[in-house]
């Protein structure tokens, strides 16, 4: 069904390890070049493990993605390696839990650097590449539930201020590219164990416990859970899909 992909070209922010790292392998499976960036080191092994395991030709960078020239040249490496990227993912993000009347400035302006600025100047790069060299693609940013809800007990302002502007920001991007082909969406997952809510769930199984209590499903998220929805974004099957943020949440958000 998912033809289309084998040959082409993907970059994954975010791609070392997590969600990121996961949705890397669904990719990869169906054929696709993976160009991975990521803040941390480890990033070059992730690519290798990648190539070993699919036959899939990577490269990785190590990147800050809230450092816009830093992002163009990340692309730059990539296109010369492996073509022009016609599949993105922008899966680097953090989250902050803290009292709004407790978050210092810079936690603040962390958080939307890296979910909201690391995601716009990646979109930037590969909107320009696509643009310029004619051809059509699909982008798929990481959004989050917390872009539609509030979350309870714990308190993540900035989180949710900058997953709903991920959202938004998927959508204006889509409308201003539609004409040259390039499709934009985002995903909103609910609670996923991935790197980062294990840190938390690790440090209180109470907290895990309230969470599932909460999803209709009774579970959280695996990783490999988002795999078909992204795949399918990436994919001409969704062809006509475009501006839109789908919830992937175990039902979380319908109650």
């Amino acid at each position: 069904m998912f033809e289309d992909l084998s040959g082409r070209t993907a970059v994954i922010t975010g791609g070392a390890r997590g969600l990121g790292y996961s949705i890397a392998t669904a990719l990869a499976a169906h054929g696709v070049n993976i160009g991975l960036v990521d803040l941390l080191p480890d990033v070059a092994e992730s690519a290798r493990r990648l190539a070993s395991r699919f036959g899939v030709d990577t490269h990785a960078t190590v990147t800050d993605v809230t450092n816009s020239d830093a992002v163009e040249a990340a692309f730059d490496e990539i296109t010369v390696r492996l073509g022009v990227p016609t599949v993105i993912l922008t899966a680097a993000g953090i989250t902050v839990w803290n009292d709004s009347v407790d978050v210092a400035a810079h936690e603040w302006r962390r958080v939307f650097g890296v979910n909201v600025d690391g995601t716009f100047f990646a979109c930037q790069a590969f909107g320009r590449r696509l643009l310029a060299s004619g051809r059509q693609g699909s982008a798929v940013l990481m959004s989050s539930m917390s872009g539609l809800i509030v979350h309870l007990p714990q308190h993540q302002a900035s989180y949710n201020a900058s997953k709903a502007a991920v959202s938004q920001l998927g959508k204006s991007l889509a409308v201003e590219w539609s004409a040259a082909g390039i499709r934009v969406n985002a995903i909103a997952p609910g609670y996923f164990l991935s790197d980062m809510t294990r840190q938390f769930t690790e440090a209180s199984p109470e907290l895990a416990a309230a969470w599932i209590d909460r999803i209709p499903l009774g579970r959280t998220g695996e990783p490999e859970d988002l795999h078909g929805l992204v795949v399918y974004l990436a994919s001409e099957a969704s062809s006509y899909l475009t501006g839109q943020t789908l919830v992937i949440d175990g039902g979380y958000t319908a109650v």
